[in-house]
């Protein structure tokens, strides 16, 4: 089923400096049912900023790189809720 998602909140705060960036989102799936959930996601950012939205998980390069994202998160606030 076709859903948008909205970010909520994202690591790194890199936008755009001409490289590519893997991001840990915290996000809300928007069904055209109606139906809302939240969870999270790694993706990647083109080296222009916009997603590399792609059916299937982002590729992680390391353990150190999912464990810096999820510090990252952490400090950010993303698990202060249910999900």
């Amino acid at each position: 089923m076709e859903a948008k998602v909205k970010i909520i909140k994202e690591v790194p705060d890199v936008i755009h400096d001409g490289e590519w960036h893997l991001y840990f989102q915290k996000c809300e799936w928007c069904y055209k049912n109606g139906n809302t959930f939240g969870g999270y996601r790694f993706i990647w950012r083109r080296p222009d900023g916009s997603l590399q939205p792609a059916r299937g998980q982002a590729r992680i390069l390391s353990k150190k790189d999912i464990l810096q994202l999820i510090e990252m998160a952490e400090q950010a606030g993303f698990f202060q809720d249910n999900y």
